[in-house]
């Protein structure tokens, strides 16, 4: 379990040190004269453990996915790198980054899991990665906001989920991240 707060409030959350932490964005951009921008070097210096590459609120050119994820390995962070479909999942997965989150934008903070929605982008994006990148874990992300809708996503081959408007926008966050991980 990670988890991946605004970039404000990244540093008191990984000097936490209760759960892993991940940065919401980084940039291929060494440390220096790089205002505006997030180097692997401020992750490490926060104590991050890794970042979300490529999210659909942050798309990046497929070129800038493979640099960051070879900067962050090179670092020894974690890269999930986010893709909107098995095909796109495919070609990122060349990057071999650690996960590879599969989250079809149109169903990210909706009300309709893509485990269910889509069951059939799950089930060819984790045949996409593994036919390229057999050690990268395939999470699902997009609309998980139950233990059912995570059970789905397992059973369709996933290896974990990406979520964030679930427990975010939640009444009782703590409630809600515990009925997803009863999915598990």
């Amino acid at each position: 379990m990670a988890v991946a707060p605004s970039t404000p409030d990244l540093a008191s959350v990984a000097h936490d040190g209760e759960v892993a932490t991940l940065a919401q964005h980084v940039d291929a951009v060494e440390a220096g004269a790089t205002t505006g921008f997030v180097p692997v070097a401020a992750l490490e210096a926060v104590g991050a453990r890794g970042s979300l590459v490529n999210h659909s609120e942050h798309p990046l050119p497929e070129p800038t996915v493979g640099d960051v994820v070879a900067r962050l390995a090179g670092a020894r962070l974690a890269a999930v790198v986010c893709a909107r479909d098995a095909r796109v999942a495919g070609r990122l997965a060349a990057f071999r980054p650690p996960y590879l989150a599969i989250e079809p934008p149109e169903l990210i903070g909706g009300d309709r899991a893509v485990s269910t929605a889509k069951p059939e982008v799950v089930v060819a994006g984790v045949r996409s990665v593994a036919a390229v990148s057999p050690g990268t874990r395939v999470l699902c992300g997009a609309g998980i906001r139950s233990r059912a809708d995570v059970r789905r996503a397992v059973e369709l081959g996933a290896q974990g989920v990406l979520v964030a408007s679930a427990v975010a926008l939640a009444e009782r966050p703590r409630a809600a991240l515990e009925e997803l991980l009863a999915g598990f």
